[in-house]
């Protein structure tokens, strides 16, 4: 699918500075930047209660950029007052001002990994773990490299070990559908992703030590501890839900028998992973801690949300889709002997372009944070800002990769929309790994270490279920952070 902007490209830089490290002079029209923060304290719950109620995210953004006729303005971020340290910020919504926020030259990325409020550290074993670390500290290049390593040593191991998981995640479906009809694929998925990452990562699973099948449970009810500001929808009245989840943050010592159980496997099974860790400088407490986020907030979150959000779109779509990643995906398997390997993978450019449609529609990070540095210009399409050194800088990102200026229908579904070396060429402006997806994180930045390994695994799905499936049908829904998915039919393929 070819860009509205074929002949005339978007820049998508990473920094305007020149070499004395100051912005050279722009050539869009310099604007005072539009909106304000209101009256203080009640602006702030007002506008979260627009956010996650009155309006709801996508229409509150919408409505003022309506308002201010601007792309880049002033608001208060949710969930504000009292949680929320720094909730005045600077919104930038398009794709040619929101790459300032991976450019760590201009932005600082310390203890802005949640947004406006930083979870205890209590909650990470007293250690501000990674994702809460600027690329300029000294240990946030000692952790990276740790997971990279990871990564490569035990990258033999994840295609075997999802189709483990999956296989066995797909006949418990079937199972659930057969008997009543429905199944919860996010239940599911719950479950067995969990046991695939460990596997995957650490070659031990969980049900072979004293955490058992209690592994998914602990992790999610952590995770809802650290998230819950920015949750909402999930069944309690508004009031109660915005003063319980969004004012105060929830005491930390409800989760710390659950947070021990799981430290204690990863002290465990990370046996190889933490030697390595004192090589690198690092005491085995801090990676260990380091470890159990990556896996389990970044890891097991992220493909909380990630998979039945590619899910979403492939259930609201025509069976002739389907038809055609079946026969794309089947085709590939057969002619690498009937084995879903990389090479096949990679032959299935499809499967691949529906992955990174999934990931610009509803992209499972969708906040990006920064503060800036010193005084800089933002630029948007029509004009530039100027942000002052300690201003907070945030990102919805959904708005960014919807771009209309970049995209061809940009708020739909386009299967095939990177398809192709024009389609490729468009691929720069996915941007969910805090980077464009043309970009490899490094130690120096703060894309995600593990972004092809999500995007592999994002592929292995589809591949998978459509070895099984000619087709299925979904309901879709919202929970929390992402979709709810129940799958209600599915069609076995005839060789499966």
């Amino acid at each position: 699918m070819a860009s509205t902007l074929a002949d005339e490209k978007v820049p998508l830089v990473r920094s305007t500075m020149d070499a004395n490290g100051e912005n050279p002079p722009t050539k869009l029209p310099i604007k005072t930047i539009p909106g304000s923060y209101g009256i203080p304290f009640f602006s702030p719950i007002k506008d979260r209660l627009d956010f996650y109620y009155n309006q709801g995210q996508d229409k509150f953004f919408r409505s003022r950029v309506d308002t201010y006729g601007s792309t880049v303005f002033r608001c208060n971020a949710p969930p504000g007052p009292f949680i929320a340290t720094k909730h005045k910020v600077v919104v930038v919504l398009d794709a040619r001002s929101f790459p300032v926020l991976f450019d760590t030259s201009k932005v600082e990325k310390r203890d802005v990994f949640t947004g406006t409020y930083m979870p205890s550290t209590t909650l990470t074993g007293g250690y501000r773990v990674c994702a809460y670390l600027d690329p300029s500290e000294p240990n946030h290049a000692k952790i990276k490299q740790l997971l990279f390593n990871i990564l490569a040593s035990r990258k033999a191991h994840v295609i075997p070990e999802f189709r483990t998981s999956y296989s066995d995640l797909f006949i418990a479906m079937e199972g659930e559908v057969a008997q009543s009809g429905k199944s919860d694929f996010n239940k599911l998925n719950d479950a067995f992703a969990f046991e695939f990452l460990c596997r995957a990562l650490l070659g031990v699973s969980p049900l072979s030590t004293s955490l058992g099948s209690s592994g998914p449970t602990r992790a999610t009810k952590w995770l809802f501890w650290q998230l819950c500001p920015l949750m909402t929808n999930l069944g309690l009245p508004r009031i109660l839900e915005d003063l319980l989840l969004h004012t105060f943050p929830l005491p930390p010592f409800l989760v710390k028998s659950d947070y021990g159980e799981l430290y204690k496997y990863f002290s465990y099974a990370a046996t190889d992973a933490l030697a390595n860790a004192e090589k690198l400088g690092l005491s085995k407490e801090e990676a260990c801690h380091n470890l159990l986020f990556a896996t389990c907030f970044n890891s097991y979150g992220g493909l909380k949300v990630l998979l039945p959000g590619i899910l979403q779109f492939l259930a609201k779509d025509s069976g002739k889709l389907h038809a055609r990643l079946a026969e794309e995906v089947r085709l590939a398997v057969r002619t690498e002997g009937g084995e879903l390997s990389f090479t096949a993978l990679e032959k299935m450019e499809l499967v691949k372009s529906v992955v990174y449609e999934a990931f610009r529609m509803d992209p499972p990070v969708k906040y990006q944070y920064g503060v800036a540095k010193r005084d800089l210009v933002i630029e948007s399409h029509d004009a530039a800002y100027q942000v002052k050194a300690g201003e907070t800088i945030f990102g919805y990102q959904p708005f960014a990769t919807r771009d209309a200026r970049v995209f061809e229908n940009a708020d739909e579904f386009v299967p095939d929309r990177f398809v192709g070396e024009e389609g490729r060429m468009l691929l720069r402006y996915v941007v969910w790994s805090n980077g464009p997806e043309t970009e490899s994180p490094t130690v120096r930045d703060k894309q995600c270490p593990g972004k092809d390994l999500v995007v592999l695994i994002g592929r292995l799905l589809v591949a998978e279920l459509f070895l099984r499936y000619d087709t299925f049908v979904a309901d879709v829904g919202t929970l929390g952070l992402g979709a709810q998915v129940t799958v209600t039919s599915v069609s076995k393929a005839a060789t499966s």
